[in-house]
C-alpha cells in the first residue's frame, strides 16, 4: 500500500496534498457537526463539506492512482489533473465560507454575493468536468499495461462523469422565489426535509444526489472489482473473461445510476420504489446476471489461454 501511495504522489502530487487536504478537512467538518448546533435545510450546518471532503479525498487518491496506471507520463493528462486539483478548491473554499457565514452554498442567490459565489461554484464544476473527461480520454488511449486494469479505469471515469450529469437535473429545477433559491436536489417536497441518516436523502420524495453518488463512486468500485477478480478469481479466469464481466458490471452500474435517476425525477423516496421501478431493477438485475453467467460459462482458464 505504502509503495502504491508513493507511486501515486509521484505521478502527480498536486492530487495527493488535495487527498489528505481533504482528509483533514473531512476529520475537521466531522468535529463540527457534532460540536455546533446550527442546522441549515435540515441537516447539521457542518454536514454538506463534511460529505464534499470525503467525496474529494477519495477522488483525488483514486485519480493519483489511474495517472500511477500509465505506462509513461502525460503531460495533457497531469495537466488537466491540475485543472480538477484547482477546481475542487474552489469548490471547497465557497463551501466551508458559506458555512462561516452561516448560509448555503448551493442554489443560493439570496443576494448579489451568494449569487456570484453560486456561479463561481457552477464555473468551476463544469471546468472539473471537462478536465475530468480529457484523463479519460488520455487514460483510455495510453491504456495501462494490464487490460482489465484499463478497462476498469476507462469504465471508471466513464461512468462518473455519467455520475456528474446526473447533478444537472438539480440545477435545471428553477424555484428562485422570494427566498432566492434557485435548484434543488429533491423532487416532489422541499429540501430539507425527513432524509437517511448521514446521507440525508429525502425519505418522503425523490433525491437527485443518489443517483449523482451512485455514478461518481464508480471509479472506485470498477477499479476494486478489477483487483478483486484478479486476486482471487485470477487462476480461475483469463484476462478476458475478466474484461468481458468488467464490461458487464460497468454496462449494469451505468443503467443502474439512470433508474436511479429516473426513480428521482419521478419523485419516488429510494426505499419507496413503485411498481415499475422494482420491474426495472429486477430486469436489470436479471440481464446483468445471465450476462455474467454466459461470460463464466465460456471462460478459458489462465494456462489454457496461454497456451493457445
Amino acid at each position: 500500500m505504502t509503495e502504491l501511495m508513493s507511486r501515486a504522489a509521484g505521478r502527480h502530487r498536486p492530487l495527493m496534498v488535495l487527498s489528505v487536504a481533504a482528509a483533514v478537512l473531512a476529520v475537521v467538518t466531522a468535529v463540527g457537526v457534532v460540536v455546533d448546533g446550527r442546522v441549515l435545510t435540515g441537516v447539521p450546518i457542518w454536514l454538506k463539506p463534511f460529505k464534499f471532503s470525503v467525496s474529494f479525498a477519495l477522488y483525488a487518491a483514486t485519480l493519483a492512482w489511474m495517472l500511477a496506471q500509465l505506462p509513461r507520463r502525460s503531460r495533457l493528462a497531469e495537466w488537466s489533473a491540475s485543472v480538477v486539483v484547482a477546481t475542487a478548491l474552489v469548490e471547497m473554499v465557497v463551501i466551508v465560507g458559506q458555512v462561516l457565514r452561516g448560509t448555503t452554498s448551493h442554489y443560493n442567490q439570496t443576494t448579489p454575493l451568494n449569487a456570484a459565489l453560486w456561479q463561481v461554484m457552477g464555473i468551476a464544476i463544469m471546468v472539473l468536468f471537462a478536465a475530468h473527461l480529457i484523463v479519460a480520454v488520455v487514460l483510455l488511449v495510453r491504456r495501462p499495461t494490464d487490460r482489465a486494469t484499463t478497462w476498469a479505469v476507462a469504465l471508471g471515469l466513464g461512468l462518473s462523469a455519467l455520475g456528474m450529469l446526473a447533478a444537472f437535473p438539480m440545477v435545471a429545477q428553477d424555484r428562485a422565489g422570494p427566498d432566492g433559491i434557485a435548484g434543488a436536489h429533491s423532487v416532489g417536497v422541499p429540501d430539507g426535509g425527513p432524509g437517511l441518516p448521514i446521507v440525508g436523502w429525502s425519505t418522503t420524495g425523490g433525491d437527485l444526489r443518489i443517483g449523482h453518488f451512485v455514478g461518481l463512486h464508480a471509479m472506485q468500485a470498477l477499479p476494486i472489482l478489477a483487483y478483486l477478480l484478479r486476486r482471487y478469481l485470477g487462476h480461475w479466469l483469463d484476462e478476458r473473461s475478466r474484461v468481458r464481466l468488467l464490461v458487464v458490471a460497468g454496462a449494469g452500474y451505468g443503467v443502474l445510476t439512470v433508474l436511479l435517476t429516473w426513480q428521482a425525477l419521478r419523485g419516488q423516496p429510494l426505499l419507496r420504489p413503485d411498481l415499475a421501478t422494482l420491474t426495472a431493477l429486477a430486469a436489470l438485475a436479471a440481464a446483468t446476471t445471465v450476462a455474467a453467467v454466459a461470460v463464466v460459462a465460456r471462460r478459458r482458464r489462465p494456462e489454457l489461454a496461454l497456451a493457445a
